[in-house]
């Protein structure tokens, strides 16, 4: 009897000792990122605000880069904002300065690149996808979670174009999200399907956009790289679609270019979006309780996502209006297009309503 004590209390030593050594082993995976501290952003650093960089794990090991803003001389448990986006950018660009002007508002904030993006971890580079993209906002939920000056029942969450439809997936899947505010939203499920204005929804352009990823994908495993699908394009031709020279006007220039930005530069991967075809962001939208908000420009190219997002929600249509039911809200900007959602250049960012959003409903 003695013996087989004996043995059970050496395999518990062994199966101890096998885990102390896993845990130790994936602590040892934690990817060392290289992080920029001087200040490098497209927009000026406000005197209100303090800022420092953080960094964050998702749940699965890859090692998230944030620009955290605190509002100076903040004082006890403060309500506290997860920001990300645009789809291709990074937090040196529109979302950092979402979070610095809600930071100087009162609320604490971080601004993260997303896997394979900017700082952030994650290998290869410029993948997206609609499953690690989304838990990328759950685990900075996980993070301001555990701040010791954060409320963790006052955290709500901001997305930009293509992050404002995963923001919407986070809510649904995450309660402790308490709002949620999506600007100038892309579904980047349904433009992958069905393309802009369901121009290439049948199933035989769909499957011709899955035998291109496929070659791709061979081609791709062949050379042993990934081939870039190109950013924003550059120069811009004459015929340029409207919304593409807005786009330019951004990414390409001095009020938006930054050196880490894939639409900046050379764009994601031809096969970076392959896993939007068959996993819809919105599936569950319509069962998400806390209160979200939809703003749009009017004269946006994408304000039909919205809308979209909005009868996904609510159930009802708004066509270009403005409108409320219970606490799902979609705010319809006067002559806005896409990118004035991006930038203070056209002061159409609405700020103050952002601002009253969030502290009705993170109180």
């Amino acid at each position: 009897m003695k013996k087989l004590v004996l043995i059970g209390a050496c395999v518990a030593l062994l199966a101890s000792c096998s885990q102390q050594k896993q845990e130790r082993n994936m602590d040892n995976q934690k990817q060392e990122l290289e992080l920029t501290q001087e200040w490098d952003k497209v927009f000026p650093q406000s005197e209100n605000v303090d800022h420092k960089k953080v960094t964050f794990r998702n749940r699965y090991g890859i090692e998230l880069a944030a620009d955290m803003y605190t509002p100076k001389n903040a004082q006890g448990k403060l309500a506290a904002i997860a920001v990300s986006g645009p789809f291709g950018a990074v937090k040196e660009q529109t979302s950092g300065l979402y979070a610095q002007h809600m930071a100087e508002r009162g609320f604490l904030t971080i601004a993260f690149d997303p896997s394979f993006t900017g700082e952030s971890g994650g290998e290869p580079r410029r993948m997206a996808s609609p499953d690690i993209n989304t838990e990328d906002f759950l685990a900075a939920v996980d993070f301001l979670s555990v701040q010791e000056n954060v409320d963790a029942e006052r955290i709500g969450i901001i997305g930009v174009c293509g992050w404002g439809g995963m923001a919407i997936n986070a809510a649904a899947l995450d309660p402790r999200i308490k709002a949620t505010v999506a600007s100038t939203m892309y579904d980047m499920s349904k433009v992958n399907v069905e393309g802009y204005f369901e121009s290439e929804n049948t199933p035989e352009q769909r499957m011709e956009k899955r035998k291109a990823i496929a070659t791709q994908r061979t081609e791709d495993f062949r050379t042993g790289s990934y081939k870039r699908a190109g950013g924003v394009i550059d120069p811009l031709p004459d015929d340029a679609p409207w919304f593409v020279k807005d786009y330019y006007d951004y990414y390409k220039t001095p009020r938006g270019y930054h050196k880490r930005s894939g639409n900046s530069n050379d764009g994601w991967n031809v096969t970076g979006c392959q896993s939007f075809l068959n996993q819809p962001l919105l599936c569950y939208a319509h069962e998400i309780a806390n209160p979200v908000l939809l703003i749009h420009g009017e004269k946006a190219h994408s304000r039909y996502f919205s809308e979209y997002a909005f009868e996904k929600m609510t159930g009802k249509k708004c066509d270009g209006k403005s409108m409320k039911d219970g606490n799902k809200e979609i705010m319809i900007i006067p002559d806005a297009v896409h990118t004035d959602l991006y930038d203070d250049k056209n002061n159409k960012i609405p700020y103050d309503k952002i601002e009253s959003f969030f502290k009705e409903n993170l109180k």
